[in-house]
């Protein structure tokens, strides 16, 4: 074997002594040296920086990439005088300095990337007529944007890079860095315009789960693969023992196989580093949105052999193609690599708590999962006749006489603070000369004020004004030409309060954490080990509530073990699905006839006596109902009067404070601020104050609308419907606002919770048929949903088992093919110039379908990487609870499943009897074990086990609500599980399917290709059209039509 001069091959490292001194550079040249055939030569600094190229070292190979301080211009002339076979080459590698241009070139080879736009400064600050930029999004070029996107220097080697929030979320701003000790990002609640001081590109923000795909090219027939948690969640990076950032190797599907094969191409560098995000928003779709040059990974010694021997076989292709380059049987190296845990150890993953099988995996989590605790529900209603309320409502309407408007956005609040500051004066006005009428218009408008100057939670997420115009007169055009009408009067509707208190995001992320201790197998990390293995298919859905959304997010923290604020998580984490999980559906008229049939059995005194003997004293109408309820009916209504005498008083002295600073600056709010606050405000209880950001006047508002809405006076009737209400806002007082010793305010706790008990489980359904009905049509999305999940598993898990039996099988390859597998069996030498078009087209749905996201077994140092665990978690309100478990545990009562019994034990029957209440994060949670030891065909295969929580344990505000007992930060703990079936027993899922399909959506029925409203809304409408010209364009690439998939297949 001859090189340049014969004798030994001689590969040049012309690169930074930096670079050539890491781990990954060494390992690959020791081996590199080891197969006896190449000479390498490490030029150094000094020759690199110092000596002129004619002075270079002789080489036939060369090595050389741009690392900072490197001079690319001086190796391209060293090139281009000894033309030597380049690895990489040198002119492609300034198109990496600037983004745009990776962009383009990634764009022209056919590779998906990010819908984006530029922005050119010459100088900082320098204003463009083509960028605009608003509360929530930015247009460039007519391009809109929403947030969230992303922000991106377009110079390459500036990692400084940001994304924006939308005022949705919280709003704030997150920025993304090279890794600093433990840190890769940092989020800034209060940033929210993007940066003016230099050049830019925004793109659309991909959310991936919270993992980032890296993937390492040796050559275009190689990839590898690694996955990591995304800096965008939380920015605390994972390490091992070794303090190496924690990444597990991931197989590629075959279409990112051919995504690497074409930037390998592009820039014409064999060895490349690039990200990928795996996104799925309807249907998965993978983008490259970086691209970095040369790229080693490091601590794999199985990618170092592969490396070693794939640049071999291109050394020897370019230099001595009349050698062979066939791997040898036995490599001449030792193989260091790190020790297998021990069969102790995997014995612990196998285990799972709770379960008494040991045959037995866990292969699915389900839960449905109330939001955390909140502040009391709110509405205001007037009606206005102001001429700035009513120019309010046209600018937002579109100038349209009858249409309403509805202000959700900061800016459109912002309005509507600033014409309520001009119209009415913080204090009362005391005229004697005032009507009635007149004194309540001007409270109203004070409460909107007041509700508006809020501290913090400022956002549509949490406040919604309309404006329904309600009356007109006809007045002459604009133009002469005849008449038009006008609104002279609009019904102004004000929705606030249902917050996440900083107790609800503590109770939501305290469950996430014992989810994750208590629910997962508990090898290691457990589920933390399973979910950053991509062997963790979780995937997070919440209703359109902000209190759902942000319980969501707290609780994916918890379970996660994530750390800072959560809008990021939320953004990330969380789809919103509210068709499945948010209102009644068809369920109104029902409920509605419930309500009304409640009304009668309590104020008519005809309840049923729970004290005589019963077998099944669930099946009586109206059950719980308090025998004496026409009586506590009269003594809540007394009681309610009482509390809002007092906090009236504490309101009117609030006012004569707010006379006195009359003068002092009205601020702009703040949306953000408040928003998932984790800690109570000492400081404002401490000095008298309501917690949270209550003010006395707000806190007077929601007792005075309960006192009116509860009894009226003149009718001499009770509202049965306010009962719910009336105990809500009282349990919120009495665990938030002890320190104002309301008077009577454990009496009406006691009073409202007896009427409570037996009103709100009624609200669903007073008898248990009435149960099933309203149940079936409030949750029959979400239990088609559930259904889905869990035959979706079944058939993955099928399938995963005979891939693994087939894998493991030794008789099916001999030991030469299995060595010939394990290394770079697709290795090939063709040439970079190969044309794309050349490649078989390559559908995207079927590659994702076939392979999902899983862990690379010949990399991965982990026991049974086949294994996975499928989580879905449903994030909802109070109805959503109540009728998914009236149906587990009434549907044997419909008449085509007479004769069967239900799935829920009578001993759980009886207690689900006792419990009245599904209190603040109550959850149900349906966990499938697959049993290994029976055939597939076996309906004992698969078990289905269920178990639920009442929720938060309000017993210390049972307990004659004494301040010692209740808890000093405010939050109640969650109960532990309880199970709905006998110790012992197997429900297959074949029963359950059986028992539970009935009141399910049809698979078939539900809609086809629109993803759920990720929170990552990836554009706002007018873009669509430009972006599916440019994903058309991608599509090109690889053949890939694109075809509908079901949403509810994830």
């Amino acid at each position: 074997m001859k090189g340049r001069n014969g004798g030994k091959i001689k590969i040049g490292v012309c690169v930074m002594e930096k670079k050539v001194s890491c781990s990954p550079m060494e390992q690959i040249l020791e081996r590199l040296r080891a197969f006896g055939e190449f000479e390498i030569i490490i030029f150094g600094d000094k020759v690199i920086l110092e000596d002129p190229i004619e002075s270079w070292p002789l080489c036939d190979c060369l090595i050389a990439f741009y690392s900072a301080g490197y001079p690319l211009e001086k190796a391209e002339k060293y090139a281009a005088l000894r033309r030597p076979f380049i690895v990489n080459e040198l002119a492609p590698q300034y198109l990496l300095h600037d983004r745009n241009k990776v962009y383009e070139q990634l764009k022209l080879f056919g590779v998906p990337v990010p819908t984006y736009a530029v922005v050119r400064r010459e100088y900082p600050n320098q204003e463009l007529n083509y960028f605009v930029e608003q509360d929530d999004f930015i247009e460039i070029h007519g391009i809109r944007f929403c947030k969230p996107f992303v922000e991106k220097p377009i110079d390459g080697d500036d990692h400084n890079i940001m994304i924006y929030y939308p005022s949705s979320a919280g709003g704030g701003m997150k920025e993304l860095f090279r890794k600093v000790g433990n840190r890769s990002s940092e989020f800034y609640p209060d940033v929210r315009k993007v940066r003016r001081d230099g050049s830019y590109i925004y793109e659309e923000f991909m959310p991936t789960g919270g993992t980032d795909v890296k993937v390492y090219t040796v050559g275009p027939g190689y990839a590898h693969a690694e996955a990591r948690k995304s800096p965008v969640v939380d920015g605390v990076v994972m390490r091992n023992s070794n303090g190496k950032e924690v990444r597990y190797p991931v197989l590629l599907t075959p279409t990112e196989k051919q995504i690497a094969r074409s930037v390998c191409q592009a820039f014409r560098q064999a060895v490349c580093g690039f990200d990928l995000l795996r996104c799925d928003l309807g249907e998965a779709r993978s983008y490259v949105c970086d691209v970095n040059g040369w790229s080693f990974v490091k601590s794999s010694y199985k990618y170092y052999d592969d490396a070693a021997c794939i640049l071999r076989k291109m050394f020897l292709y370019e230099k001595a193609p009349h050698i062979s380059s066939t791997i040898p049987t036995s490599l001449p190296w030792k193989i260091s690599e790190p020790a297998q845990p021990s069969v102790a150890v995997r014995g612990r993953e196998r285990g799972t708590v709770g379960i008494s099988r040991q045959s037995e995996e866990l292969r699915c989590v389900i839960a449905v999962i109330r939001h955390g605790d909140r502040t009391p529900k709110q509405k205001v209603k007037l009606k206005v006749t102001e001429e700035k309320l009513l120019k309010l409502m046209l600018k937002y309407n579109g100038g349209k006489a009858h249409a309403e408007a509805k202000l959700k956005s900061a800016l459109q609040l912002q309005d509507l603070l600033d014409a309520t500051r001009i119209l009415v004066p913080c204090a009362r006005s005391g005229r004697e000369s005032d009507s009635d009428a007149e004194v309540e218009h001007a409270e109203k408008l004070r409460q909107v004020r007041a509700v508006l100057e809020e501290g913090g939670h400022f956002s549509g997420i949490y406040r919604k004004v309309q404006l329904k115009p309600s009356n007109w007169v006809r007045i002459p055009k604009h133009n002469g030409e005849g008449e038009e009408e006008h609104p002279v009067e609009a019904l102004m509707v004000l929705k606030y309060g249902g917050v996440l208190t900083h107790a609800g995001r503590k109770q939501a992320e305290e469950l996430g954490r014992y989810f994750r201790n208590h629910m997962y197998p508990s090898e290691g990390p457990g589920l933390l080990r399973l979910h950053s293995t991509y062997r963790h298919d979780l995937k997070i859905y919440s209703s359109d509530e902000g209190r759902v959304q942000m319980s969501a997010a707290a609780f994916a923290k918890g379970l996660l073990d994530l750390e800072g604020e959560l809008t990021p998580i939320l953004v990330s984490l969380v789809s919103k699905d509210s068709s499945m999980l948010d209102g009644l559906e068809d369920g109104t008229f029902e409920i509605n006839k419930a309500k009304a049939r409640l009304h009668d059995i309590i104020t008519s005194s005809n309840v049923a006596n729970c004290n005589e003997h019963v077998e099944f004293p669930w099946m009586v109408d109206g059950v719980g109902v308090p025998t004496n309820a026409a009586q506590l009916l009269t003594n809540l209504a007394e009681l309610i009067k009482e509390i809002t005498a007092q906090v009236k008083l504490l309101s009117d002295d609030e006012d004569e404070k707010a006379a006195i600073n009359s003068d002092s600056p009205n601020h702009p709010y703040d949306e953000a601020k408040a928003l998932g606050k984790a800690e109570i405000d000492m400081g404002r209880i401490s000095a008298g104050f309501p917690c949270g950001s209550e003010s006395f006047l707000l806190m007077f508002a929601r007792w005075r609308k309960l006192e009116r809405d509860f009894y009226n006076e003149r009718k001499k009737r009770f509202d049965t419907t306010q009962i719910p209400d009336i105990y809500d806002s009282c349990k919120y007082d009495l665990l938030h606002n002890p320190h104002l010793n309301l008077t009577g305010i454990s009496d009406l706790f006691k009073v409202s919770q007896l009427l409570a008990d037996g009103v709100i489980p009624n609200e669903y359904g007073i008898n248990p048929k009435q149960k099933l009905k309203i149940g079936s049509k409030i949750a029959h999305r979400l239990l088609g949903k559930i259904l889905i999940d869990l035959h979706n598993t079944r058939r993955e898990v099928t399938s995963a088992t005979a891939e693994s039996n087939t894998y493991h099988d030794p008789t099916t390859m001999s030991s030469a093919k299995r060595k010939e597998r394990c290394y770079y069996e697709e290795v090939r030498s063709e040439c970079f110039e190969r044309p794309i078009s050349n490649k078989k087209s390559i559908d995207l749905d079927d590659s994702h379908k076939e392979t999902k996201y899983c862990l690379d077994p010949k990399y991965a140092n982990v026991i049974e990487p086949e294994r996975r665990v499928r989580t879905r978690l449903y994030f909802t309100s109070e109805s959503h609870i109540h009728s998914l478990m009236n149906v587990l545990r009434y549907c044997n009562l419909d008449e085509t499943l007479d004769g069967e019994e239900s799935l829920v034990c009578q001993s759980a029957l009886d207690r689900l009897f006792r419990t009245r209440e599904l209190d603040y994060m109550s959850y149900i949670v349906l966990r499938m074990f697959e049993n290994t030891e029976v055939s597939l065909e076996d309906p004992k295969r698969f078990r289905v086990e269920m178990t639920f929580s009442r929720g938060a344990d309000i017993s210390s505000l049972e307990s004659e609500a004494k301040a010692s007992l209740l808890p000093a930060d405010h939050t109640m703990q969650i109960m532990e599980p309880e199970r709905l079936q006998e110790v012992g027993s197997y429900m297959t899922l074949e029963k359950f399917d059986k028992m539970t399909r009935p009141f399910a959506m049809p698979a078939e029925d539900f809609p086809p290709a629109t993803p759920p409203q990720t929170l990552s809304v990836r554009f706002c409408k007018d873009i669509e059209l430009q972006g599916g010209i440019l994903q058309h364009k991608s599509d090109m690439l690889s053949g890939m039509p694109k075809r509908k998939t079901k949403k509810l297949q994830e």
